[in-house]
């Protein structure tokens, strides 16, 4: 039995979301030099910045820091999710990874050679390399921050910003993939998979870049499912009606958690009607289970439906998940 108020609630107290609130104060502080060199290409709140390049090339810029819990449960995992995280980020631009850098600081020895066993593992999986950083030796804590560049031409970028009403939402995930022990909110897909499936994986993100399919993206992050969507909705200034049964989903995992997860392969999308055959077919060629789940629309909320009910699930004026659209 669903209950939508209650997992509205769920969703909306759940840390991966509320936690994205802060982005804000420091976003609005730094308005005035996000483009102090004329060349970054989109506003802040997209998976990764983009910086003109030539004519027809961007550099893609992105970062992420390991949340602290996540470390302390499983520093080997947390070394191979900061390899993850960044690739997805540069894939749901449409880009291609090129390389990335870590920021790590060292506490307890055995931890931190735990990390660096996780990174080389996801280095090798996602064929990205590791190239340098910074480490402290001596810090009171352990912490691991990593940022990673991609490229991507023009005019196949993916961004947040451009989702327009009457676009069908696609919601798409390896649904092959299993909760991790140590994590149950990470669905992992790819630690036990030949790297030919996982980069295809990201490739793909390119492919429907460049064929311009798709009109917004992002990949399913810390903020789950809907909370991602939300986050796209905002910096397109748009809202959304979805049909919560119509989202794939494995049928071991209950929607409490579902909606929560992080997937190793996951991407929330905005197409035009009539890329939907295409697009669903392409993602289905790399192990991507697709459905249109809604559609965009212009008043300002993410609307959650479920058996002829109804309920607002993020009113980006007065509850957004960044806050960006908020009065």
């Amino acid at each position: 039995m669903i209950n939508l108020d209650v997992l509205i609630e769920i969703i909306t107290s759940f840390a991966g979301v509320t936690r994205k609130k802060s982005i804000k104060r420091i976003t609005d502080n730094l308005k005035d030099v996000y483009n102090v060199g004329g060349k970054t290409l989109l506003n802040f709140g997209d998976d990764a910045s983009a910086i003109e390049i030539n004519d027809n090339q961007l550099v893609l810029l992105a970062a992420d820091g390991i949340w602290g819990p996540l470390m302390s449960a499983d520093p080997y995992w947390a070394g191979y999710c900061s390899v993850l995280v960044n690739v997805n980020d540069i894939a749901a631009m449409g880009g291609k990874p090129l390389g990335m850098t870590n920021i790590l600081s060292i506490h307890d020895v055995e931890v931190s050679k735990q990390i660096i066993k996780g990174i080389r593992e996801g280095s090798k999986k996602f064929g990205v390399p590791m190239v340098g950083g910074h480490m402290h030796p001596d810090a009171p804590f352990d912490s691991l921050d990593v940022s990673i560049t991609g490229i991507v031409d023009k005019d196949a970028i993916i961004t947040s910003f451009g989702a327009n009403v009457g676009d069908k939402i696609l919601i798409t995930i390896d649904l092959d993939g299993k909760q991790y022990p140590t994590s149950p909110l990470n669905w992992d897909t790819t630690s036990f998979k030949d790297s030919k499936i996982v980069r295809a994986q990201i490739d793909m993100m390119n492919v429907l870049g460049s064929k311009k399919l798709v009109t917004a993206g992002k990949d399913i992050s810390n903020p789950g499912i809907l909370g991602t969507l939300g986050m796209l909705l905002e910096t397109s200034n748009k809202g959304a009606k979805v049909e919560l049964t119509k989202i794939p989903k494995s049928e071991d995992v209950s929607w409490e958690d579902w909606l929560r997860v992080y997937p190793g392969a996951g991407f929330v999308l905005t197409i035009p009607p009539e890329c939907e055959e295409e697009c669903i077919t392409l993602l289905n060629e790399v192990n991507m289970t697709s459905a249109v789940v809604g559609e965009v629309i212009s008043e300002e909320k993410l609307y959650l439906t479920h058996n002829g009910a109804e309920r607002v699930l993020f009113d980006f004026k007065k509850n957004g998940v960044v806050g960006i659209m908020e009065e």
